[in-house]
């Protein structure tokens, strides 16, 4: 087993434990926060893949997923502190 894949399958562990947090968390901040680790741990994946599999498209995918998740987060945080309101 390569050290990549090895670094791939802990985070694939530590991503399904987010997902625990996520769905258990008390609060909607909690359940935010888990999402975005959740976010950061996919980019950490596919930059993974993309050294594993030596396609460069994958670094755009990682960068265009990076900025679509920030900004889905801070849509969302200002969604749950104005109580739904746009």
């Amino acid at each position: 087993m390569n050290v990549l894949e090895a670094v791939l399958t802990v985070i694939s562990i530590l991503t399904a434990l987010v997902l625990v947090r996520v769905i258990i968390g008390p609060t909607i901040w909690d359940r935010l926060l888990g999402l975005n680790m959740i976010s950061a741990k996919i980019i950490m994946s596919i930059i993974i893949l993309a050294v594993l599999t030596e396609r460069t498209y994958l670094m755009d995918v990682a960068l265009a997923y990076s900025v679509l998740g920030f900004i889905g987060t801070i849509l969302i945080a200002r969604f749950v502190e104005k109580k739904g309101e746009f």
